[in-house]
């Protein structure tokens, strides 16, 4: 069942995601990661990196542990923990000219101890992916390289056309195909098996499930990766995912925020823009995201996307706080990490500089700067910002808090899980999971 949105700002996308209780239903609470004390959890981070500000009041509710390992960051670190970047090849230890041209460093575990970064997100055309106990190997090693807080790792595993640990994974039916089956709990059972598979590995993130309303049938970008055009429909499947992730123990990324559904062009390649009206995105846009965040989702990303009738400045969503902030955490409630989507798409490098970018993106309102294209302009853009006061201490703490409190419900806070080769063999293409791919599929129409 789709839990209720925690707002009563937006009656109108409230009514339309299904299953929902009377407006103002308690907030559903997530399931937390495993206890340790806040003694065990300052051991994480090293005493002597003491942050040169007092860290902000906790807000009600913040997790001691989480609080516990924020006092201990320095700057540094919590700028680092805002950046997921692609790491280049098969091992934490293998040596990659990409490394070095991008980081200065020869292989992802310098990088990792150079920059500290709070996650990485693996690719098969940067070596990540060669098989089952490659994969396992990579991840552990990675994490090994980040000793003092576990690194969020994470793949872009939408299945169908975007299926980034193919042909190491079930071959889940895509989201089109689940969504004319016109069953939510097939999207469900879908995200199950895919996050089983993906905590296998030793991937805690996924970046999914979509949920945009495809409306252009000439979208070149989403198509089949939606559940389909009709909000009422895609609303409950984007929830059942998001309910299906947590099920199999990992984090989900509901995507892309305010809504990619309706433009016909590609955000990697030109910038989108499109013209609905406020009433317009309520309609169309805003109902599977107000159920991802009634499922309590992980993480939302933005769209590299204008909506100048959302926000007239010409900037896309990814660096839009009227969009991130107003629309998405002051008006759907939304209190989980805001990623963006890739900074080295066109769509969001067309108006400022490198660096320029990841300092709007935080000031929008994102904690996750998603595979900035010059890293470390970035990295330096975003510390120069907050020594300056361009970027206020108390923001940055925003969301270096929201990163640790999802490391913390996912149990990731203090020592990441280790994945077992054997195991990961055990459960990807196991003929349980093949069983639900042939049910989906056997349901389509």
């Amino acid at each position: 069942m789709v839990r209720c949105i925690r707002t009563t700002g937006l009656a109108v996308i409230a009514t339309m995601v299904a299953g929902c209780a009377a407006t103002g239903a308690s907030a559903p609470v997530r399931a937390q990661g495993q206890a340790v004390s806040p003694s065990a959890a300052s051991s994480a981070a090293s005493p002597s990196a003491a942050s040169p500000e007092p860290s902000t009041p906790p807000p009600a509710g913040s997790p001691a542990q989480v609080e516990a390992v924020l006092r201990k960051m320095s700057l540094e670190e919590k700028v680092g923990q805002l950046f997921m970047p692609v790491l280049y090849g098969p091992a934490a230890d293998t040596s990659s000219p990409e490394n070095r041209a991008r980081y200065g460093v020869d292989t992802p575990a310098k990088m990792i101890e150079k920059y500290r970064p709070g996650g990485v997100i693996l690719f098969p055309w940067a070596n990540n992916v060669k098989g089952v106990r490659q994969v396992v190997a990579l991840t552990n090693g990675l994490q090994k390289a980040s000793p003092r807080i576990p690194l969020l790792v994470g793949a872009d595993q939408e299945n169908g056309r975007v299926s980034r640990l193919a042909p190491l994974v079930t071959d889940m039916p895509g989201a089109s195909v689940i969504g004319s089956t016109g069953d939510p709990s097939l999207a469900r059972k879908a995200a199950k098996v895919t996050g089983a598979e993906l905590r296998a590995l030793g991937i805690n993130l996924d970046f999914a499930p979509v949920a945009d309303v495809n409306v252009n049938p000439r979208n070149p970008v989403i198509g089949p990766r939606a559940y389909g055009s009709n909000p009422k429909k895609v609303a409950p499947m984007v929830a059942a995912a998001v309910e299906g992730f947590h099920d199999a123990g990992i984090a989900s990324t509901a995507k892309h925020f305010p809504g990619h559904g309706d433009t016909n062009v590609d955000s990697h390649t030109g910038l989108p823009v499109i013209q609905h009206s406020r009433a317009q995105w309520e309609k169309l846009d805003a109902p599977p995201f107000a159920a991802a965040i009634g499922a309590d989702v992980d993480a939302i990303m933005s769209a590299h996307v204008v909506m100048p009738k959302l926000d007239p400045s010409g900037d896309p969503a990814t660096l839009s706080k009227p969009i991130l902030t107003g629309l998405l955490r002051d008006k759907l409630g939304f209190d989980g990490v805001v990623s963006t989507d890739a900074l080295d798409m066109a769509g969001v490098r067309k108006k400022y500089g490198d660096a320029q970018v990841a300092v709007r993106a935080v000031q929008a309102g994102a904690d996750i700067l998603l595979m900035p294209p010059n890293y470390s302009a970035a990295y330096d853009g975003v510390l120069s910002a907050v020594k300056s006061g361009k970027i206020s201490t108390a923001r940055l703490d925003q969301s270096v808090r929201r990163l640790l409190k999802l490391k913390f419900n996912r149990g990731l806070l203090v020592k990441a899980p280790v994945a077992d080769p054997d195991e990961a063999e055990r459960v990807l293409r196991s003929p349980e999971h093949r069983k639900v791919a042939r049910l989906i599929n056997s349901r389509a129409r």
